[in-house]
This record gives structure tokens, C-alpha cells and sequence, in this order.
């Protein structure tokens, strides 16, 4: 399966979660290492900065398979959004959820927008960082530049260009 994660989100997951390269404990108490990966971590861990993109790139393809199985995406900003979701909560939160809900509803964005913000605890406390994030979320879930039908055939048939297009473009640039 190619990804049709867009490279911002992948930016700002990173951006979100920081790069660890040693176990620690995040806001809510669970083991994590690199970008934000969580899963079979221990105390005393470490990983190298090559690996930590490795385990991010694995654990955003498992989060997009399950947000596509969901079948609600119609866009890249919902699927985008929506993968950032499942990477920090996990897909049983959002299956679970009265966001998913709203959004399989079609309800207006400002009920959708308000089930986004209700995910912004970690033990009991309000967390600036998760803030940030749902506020990320939603506006990109509300970006419907492109429909998914369009990135999947930009994936699956990429434009080639000619030297000369090339030209004209690098020359564009310079003036």
C-alpha cells in the first residue's frame, strides 16, 4: 500500500512529538521513543535517529490503513487530520468516539470541531501540546484542497517533466 499521507502531516507529527531517542514517560504515563512510537517500549530504551524515522513511518502507514478502512476520508485534510488522531490516541478512541460519529453524521464543522477539542487531557489535565494539536486537526480536517481521488492518481500516474518544463521553472524562479 503507497501512502497517501501528505509530507505535512508527517512534518508536523514530528513537529508534535519531538524526537527522543531514549525511553521516556509522555503525559499520559506510557513508554515512548522517537517519534512518539509506543509500542513494545521500556525503560532504558534507545534508538538511533535512523530507526526513529523507521518506527515513524511504520506507525503512520498502520494508523492511515485503519483510518482508510473507516471509509469517512473524502479528502487529504480529513485523512491527514484523522491519522494524526489515531497516531496519539490510537484507532480504538476514535471507533469509539462521538467524533466519528459526528463526522459519518455529516454534521457542521462546528459540532465536528467541538468532538476534536474534547481530546485534549491526559490524566485528568488539560494538556497544552494536545491544545496545539486538535486545533492542527481541525483546521486541516476543514482543508479540502485536494480530494483523495486526485492524490491517489497523482500517486499512481506522477507527471514526468520534460527538461525543458524543468528549465522554464528553474528560470521562473530566478527572475
Amino acid at each position: 500500500m503507497r501512502l497517501l499521507t501528505s509530507e505535512l502531516l508527517i512534518k508536523k507529527i514530528k513537529e508534535f512529538e519531538g524526537l527522543r531517542l531514549e525511553a521516556y514517560q509522555d503525559a499520559a504515563g506510557v513508554w515512548t521513543i522517537g517519534y512518539g512510537h509506543t509500542y513494545e517500549v521500556a525503560k532504558g530504551d534507545k534508538v538511533s535517529e535512523y530507526f526513529a524515522e523507521e518506527m515513524l513511518m511504520k506507525d503512520i502507514a498502520i494508523a492511515e490503513k485503519q483510518v482508510r478502512n473507516l471509509g469517512v476520508c473524502k479528502t487529504q485534510g480529513q485523512l491527514d487530520a484523522l491519522v494524526d488522531f489515531v497516531f496519539n490516541l490510537g484507532i480504538k478512541k476514535l471507533e469509539t468516539s462521538t467524533l466519528l460519529r459526528t463526522i459519518r453524521a455529516g454534521m457542521p464543522r462546528e459540532i465536528i470541531a467541538k468532538e476534536f477539542r474534547r481530546w485534549v487531557y491526559a490524566n485528568g489535565q488539560r494538556v497544552k501540546g494536545l491544545l496545539t494539536r486538535r486545533h492542527w486537526e481541525i483546521e486541516r480536517f476543514y482543508d479540502n484542497t485536494d480530494t483523495l481521488d486526485e492524490v491517489r492518481q497523482a500517486i499512481e500516474n506522477p507527471q514526468t517533466m520534460t527538461e525543458e518544463e524543468e528549465q522554464a521553472i528553474l528560470d521562473s524562479l530566478d527572475e
